[in-house]
């Protein structure tokens, strides 16, 4: 082997080790790592996951995360102050909010840090509920067990309970009235419930709870943007009203119902508004109160539906139903407010859920047989 050989040798052997060296470094950091991140994840569990005791702990303004840590550790809130820094290192957890905390040792270390960055207890989301628009409470009722470990029965008869209605009634004394107690009222909290996703943190959920979560929600958007305007006054029958909430929502519960996109809304809304000025009054004919009615989901009403004998059946009784008829969304709540100007009286939909709007009955008719006896 010549000299040159020798050093070519000396080279590839003096990297093949540096590289050697490399790896097993890299694999021991990486080692450590993984080691460090588990041990991290291990310490963050609760110290006492059964304890019921509530401790307030003071977390002054500008403390750092190793202040935080020890105070917890020195009030027993965590086993150890050093885990629970580098928990909110690995985190990228650093605004914390001043202020007194009820904190417990069998809160988690997750629990903990997110309670200090909000300023409010954190829990754990269990259940997502979604109630969408147009949802009545059958459907409301349905939804709830199907998402919940909670029967349809249990959440129907709490809204169902008279004193459990009136003691809302006091609660939320100016959204809740005696006009959801009126005898034609099937439910009385009906359009109330706010169409929305709820969080739930509890494994077994409370009605009550649920229930006025749903309630501030309509508190909070429908009856917000109803108090909004000094007086909403329209024009029934000839006379310029001003409509309550009940009424307010009631309206807006149609208009979701009937409505197939949002730029139909308000022009829906202006058709329900010309026909409730007429006088005498023109009924408002719309189909989903006849199902409402009946308690059916159909997807086409039939004459003989027509017929049923029900106050909330719009082509029998003239003017709004008694009270909603579903959970009317923000999009329709604004579309009461803001209707569009037209001389609409007809509208109906064809085939693919187009909306066709007319001024005369006998225009309605000719797209009657447009758009549907034809389509057919």
């Amino acid at each position: 082997m010549s000299r040159n050989d020798d050093v070519r040798f000396s080279k590839n052997v003096s990297s093949y080790l540096s590289l050697f060296i490399v790896s097993i470094l890299a694999i021991v950091l990486i080692v450590l790592a993984v080691s460090g991140f588990i041990y991290v994840k291990s310490g963050s569990k609760p110290l006492d996951p059964e304890s019921q005791e509530i401790k307030q702990i003071e977390i002054p303004a500008g403390a750092s995360s190793s202040d935080i840590s020890e105070t917890l550790e020195e009030n027993g809130i965590i086993k150890n102050s050093f885990l629970f820094q580098m928990y909110l290192r690995l985190n990228s957890i650093s605004n914390y909010q001043a202020g007194q905390y009820n904190l417990s040792p069998s809160m988690d270390f997750e629990t903990i840090s997110k309670t200090l960055e909000t300023g409010i207890i954190y829990e754990e989301v269990l259940y997502k509920l979604t109630i969408p628009e147009g949802y009545t409470i059958d459907e409301i009722g349905d939804t709830i067990e199907n998402t919940l470990p909670v029967k349809k029965d249990v959440f129907i008869n709490k809204i169902q309970d008279e004193d459990y209605i009136k003691q809302l009634i006091e609660d939320y004394p100016d959204m809740l009235t005696n006009e959801i107690l009126e005898k034609d009222i099937k439910y009385a909290l009906e359009g109330y419930l706010f169409p929305a996703t709820y969080d739930i943190t509890e494994e077994e959920p409370n009605m009550d709870k649920l229930i006025r979560q749903m309630l501030d929600a309509t508190k909070n958007n429908s009856f917000s943007l109803y108090k909004s305007v000094d007086e909403y006054n329209i024009n029934i029958e000839g006379n310029n009203e001003t409509l309550t909430f009940h009424q307010f929502l009631t309206l807006a519960s149609l208009v979701e119902e009937e409505a197939t996109s949002l730029a139909d809304r308000a022009k829906i809304t202006s058709v329900f508004l010309n026909r409730l000025a007429l006088n005498p009054s023109m009924p408002l004919q719309t189909d989903p109160t006849v199902l409402y009615a009946q308690g059916k989901h159909k997807d086409v009403v039939l004459y003989e539906d027509l017929e049923v004998d029900d106050p909330f059946n719009t082509y029998k009784h003239k003017g709004l139903t008694p009270g909603p008829i579903a959970g009317p969304g923000t999009d329709s709540i604004q579309s009461i407010l803001n209707p569009s100007n037209t001389n609409y009286y007809y509208f109906l939909a064809d085939k693919d859920g187009v909306n066709h709007f007319s001024e005369t009955l006998d225009e309605h008719n000719e797209k009657r047989e447009k758009y549907i006896n034809n389509a057919e």
